[in-house]
């Protein structure tokens, strides 16, 4: 931090590397919550019970809007080692929210407020719970909130007609605000292509699946680091924009001279040299047993990784952050292919 000479205002230059705030929306199945558990040292806060199938630590599903409080809380009062809060839906927990309010009101659903007084509410409410996470991103943690989408009618002002998009499916309140709220508002859908026959259009396709970053008159998505428009729909594809980001910054004494600094900065290995995360680990082991692969397999997953750097590999605990985040992608994807090798 330096001093403006002209105002006596504190001011920082230069990017400030945080944590992550990332939404991940699409359609139901495809596999948003599976791409969340390979984020950095996940624990999921489950709203709607769709993770029992995956390997992941989760809380206990939350009954009520003082469950979710609660456990936010513990999560920023408690010493841990997670690295990423995953909102497993957020449209469920805009229901609980919703319901909270209402039965605080003694009222049968938010339209019985009247004059829209309900969904103010509701508004103002879910601001306060997005500002309340800043406390945890404050502690070095990622937070990722998955949604489902829905397809609405949409009329642009300056355009002629209507037409059919991709949408958060949360109220018209909350979707703006979860959209300000985050760094990377992801979209992913299956890849289809049209073509036509005879005068006949056709689908083809459909088994692809893709993360959109860009926004476009379909979908709305975004992000705050130079991404390609479209990614494989694989951690690995936007892995490097977490592992820049320091999750666990160690503090800094008042004392250390910027020479210090500099020298500590340059002995921290690159993150293709730190080993793979726990959590990593038991993501590959959950996809190789669910694939039924063997040795052969992971020979041929080794050697794609990298065989020069993986001579000698015998298990999982000898992959990087990289290259584990590479192995989940390759798995995640010959999963939903049906496992073939």
């Amino acid at each position: 931090m330096q001093e403006n000479t002209a105002t006596g205002l504190p001011l920082i230059s230069g990017k400030v590397s945080k944590p992550q705030r990332v939404v991940i929306y699409g359609p139901e199945g495809i596999g948003k919550s599976t791409l969340a558990a390979a984020f950095p040292e996940p624990v999921f806060l489950d709203t709607e019970g769709g993770t029992i199938h995956l390997n992941v630590t989760r809380f206990s599903q939350p009954e009520n809007w003082e469950d979710i409080l609660g456990l936010i809380t513990q999560l920023g009062q408690r010493g841990h080692n997670f690295q990423t809060l995953v909102i497993d839906t957020v449209d469920w927990l805009e229901r609980l929210l919703i319901e909270h309010i209402c039965r605080k009101a003694h009222k049968d659903g938010i339209e019985d407020f009247g004059y829209g007084k309900g969904y103010t509410y509701l508004s103002e409410e879910f601001s306060r719970f997005l500002q309340s996470l800043e406390g945890l991103r404050g502690q070095g943690m990622h937070l990722v909130m998955v949604a489902h989408s829905t397809i609405r009618k949409f009329e642009q002002p300056d355009a002629g007609g209507a037409y059919d998009r991709y949408e958060l499916k949360l109220s018209k309140q909350c979707a703006p605000l979860l959209k300000e709220w985050c760094d990377l508002l992801l979209f992913v859908n299956y890849f289809t292509k049209v073509t036509e026959t005879d005068g006949r259009k056709k689908a083809v396709g459909g088994k692809e699946r893709r993360i959109y970053t860009a926004h476009c008159a379909a979908f709305d998505a975004k992000n705050r680091h130079g991404l390609d428009d479209v990614l494989p729909m694989e951690f690995a594809s936007i892995a490097h924009v977490f592992s820049a980001t320091d999750t666990q910054p160690a503090a800094q004494s008042p004392t250390s001279s910027p020479a210090k600094s500099a020298e500590s900065a340059k002995s921290t290995p690159a993150d293709t040299d730190k080993p793979a995360t726990g959590q990593q680990i038991k993501n590959i082991q959950a996809l190789w047993k669910t694939l039924d692969y063997g040795q052969e397999q992971m020979a041929k997953l080794f050697q794609w990784l990298d065989a020069e750097a993986l001579a000698g590999a015998e298990n999982w605990d000898d992959l990087t952050m990289e290259q584990a985040a590479r192995a989940i992608g390759f798995l995640s994807k010959k999963a939903s292919e049906g496992g073939a090798s």
